[in-house]
Order: structure tokens, then sequence, then C-alpha cells
């Protein structure tokens, strides 16, 4: 990832803020990569959810797995987590999907971006320009 006046004019970030976000980002796609977690996650994106809810849908999986797993999730900041007495109830938090969708986007785009310039670059060497 780019940081820097060309890419984001209107921001400037502290390097340490730079490393902040880039850990985030790095912590999400890491908790993502594993399917019970975005299994997890589609459980709690539109309503909340106890642990032991979470756990009933998972019959190949000990309970202490789905806690591992939300533990992941949560430090990752992909769900919220909210005590209602002994219960602990999840929901994704949308706000954080929003953002690390917006990362992936711009990604992407600046990474075609790239491409294309190699293209034409390269294009116009072939063209003799």
């Amino acid at each position: 990832m780019t940081f820097g006046p060309r890419q984001y004019p209107e921001v400037q970030l502290t390097l340490t803020q730079a490393m902040a976000y880039a850990q985030a980002v790095d912590a999400a796609l890491k908790a993502l990569a594993e399917p019970r977690r975005r299994e997890i996650l589609r459980l709690v994106w539109s309503h909340e959810l106890a642990a032991t809810a979470i756990a009933d849908h998972f019959s190949d999986v000990t309970r202490s797995a789905i806690s591992q797993h939300l533990g992941v999730l949560k430090a990752a900041g992909l769900v919220s987590e909210r005590r209602d007495g002994t219960r602990r109830l999840y929901r994704a938090d949308r706000g954080e999907m929003t953002e690390l969708r917006r990362f992936l986007d711009d990604y992407w785009t600046s990474g075609l971006e790239r491409l294309r310039d190699v293209a034409e670059s390269a294009q116009r060497e072939k063209d003799g320009r």
C-alpha cells in the first residue's frame, strides 16, 4: 500500500499511523482467510447471536474452537461483542467491513491503473514513440 501526497493528497499519515493501519488490514485479511470465520461473519451479519447459538451451527467443531474463532474476528475488529449477563453476543462490525472493502477496492483499482500504465508504456515503445 502506498501512502503519501500522490495517492492521498488530503491525508498525511505518520509512519506509526500507516503501520497500525497496515497491521489492521493484515489482521482482517488473515481472519477472513479461514472458511469457518467467514461463515461466522455471515451468521452475525444481520443480527446479534450468542456464542452458543453460533457454535450450534458447527456440529464438527468444538465450542472452544468457535470461541477462538470469535476471538480472532473480534481482535481483527470484524465483530463486536456485547455482554448480557453471562452470555456473550456477537454482531458483525459493518463499519469495519466497509473500511476493508474500501481498502480492497482502492488496492484493486490502483493495481489495474499500474497495469494499464505499463501496458501503455510498452505499446508506446513498440510503436517507436
